[in-house]
């Protein structure tokens, strides 16, 4: 399949800092991608690019063969854009919003009805078209955003970090629905998250970290990497222990987050083995599948960190 998204040589700086590095990529035509980073990493830049609202100082990016800079206005007909900060007017109705959408992209009568009634069903809303967007839960809501950037009809659907605020009960119902978005319309979804379920629902995955593309692939294969379990270790002296673990040849033993971390293809005979060496050094020990996490510690030699972002940083948009 054809690519609707293609990026090289991608580079933003904000004043000293480095916030993309060199940034190539494609996105196929038709799939769920996700870009994967922690707060700081370059994905919601890298978003403001793609949305035509950032203007990259090296590399191009092209939607659909048509160039974010030089074709604006044509880039802007094909996306719909979901940010995560909420657009929509709480003391209108969802039909309301959806309407003053419509209008904006000059749609009226009978085709922009027919097209509101068909948004707000693919994010099963039709029977609160009439209520004000305030008397909706937030799971509703984001649904309604939704609904509003589908009313043109985009061939790509740009969403960052869409769950923001959501329980997990409503991050989940808001999942399935853009899961049924994507298998109705043939739209192409590319979301931000730092939440590793979230991109394991994608059909790809790139994962970011300060500002460079680690690596892209499914999250099957990112997975594979690691070639093995897991094994998860904690106690007291973690630097002593992991100097004594690698010296008996069961490691190579990482320390991360308060832990050590071994990844090998015999979890459970390592696991018997450590115990009988150090158990009394170690006051946890855990063997786990490879996950989305331990890809990115295997590629970047660190964990995986979510905490917020500075108040001047979230301003300047230094995602």
């Amino acid at each position: 399949m054809s690519n609707i998204v293609a990026v090289n040589g991608l580079s933003f700086r904000y004043g000293d800092r480095l916030a993309l590095d060199d940034i190539s990529l494609s996105v196929t035509r038709g799939s769920m991608f996700a870009l994967l980073g922690p707060n700081g990493s370059g994905k919601t830049t890298f978003f403001r690019i793609l949305a035509t609202l950032l203007t990259p100082q090296d590399g191009t990016a092209t939607i659909d063969g048509f160039d974010v800079v030089k074709d604006c206005a044509a880039v802007r007909r094909r996306i719909g854009i979901v940010f995560q900060s909420p657009s929509l007017d709480i003391h209108l109705s969802v039909a309301e919003n959806l309407r003053h959408s419509g209008h904006l992209y000059g749609l009226r009568g009978g085709d922009l009805q027919q097209r509101i009634d068909a948004a707000l069903a693919a994010v099963t809303l039709a029977d609160r078209r009439g209520e004000r967007v305030k008397a909706l839960s937030g799971g509703m809501r984001r649904r309604a955003e939704i609904a509003r950037v589908l009313l043109h009809r985009p061939q790509l659907l740009i969403l960052d970090e869409p769950s923001t605020g959501l329980d997990p009960a409503a991050r989940a119902e808001l999942w399935r629905h853009l899961g049924r978005v994507q298998a109705e319309s043939d739209a192409t979804i590319l979301v931000t998250t730092h939440l590793m379920d979230e991109a394991e629902r994608c059909d790809r995955v790139a994962i970011f970290d300060r500002g460079k593309l680690v690596i892209t692939g499914t999250p099957d294969e990112l997975k594979s990497r690691i070639g093995g379990d897991c094994v998860t270790i904690r106690g007291g002296d973690l630097k002593q222990l992991a100097a004594d673990i690698d010296a008996a040849n069961f490691g190579p033993a990482r320390a991360l987050d308060k832990a050590l971390r071994i990844e090998t293809t015999s979890a459970t005979k390592l696991a018997a083995d450590l115990m009988q060496r150090f158990g009394e050094r170690i006051s946890e020990l855990t063997i786990g599948r490879p996950t989305l996490d331990d890809v990115f510690i295997h590629e970047t030699g660190h964990v995986f960190e979510t905490s917020s972002e500075s108040t001047s940083s979230k301003q300047k948009g230094r995602r």
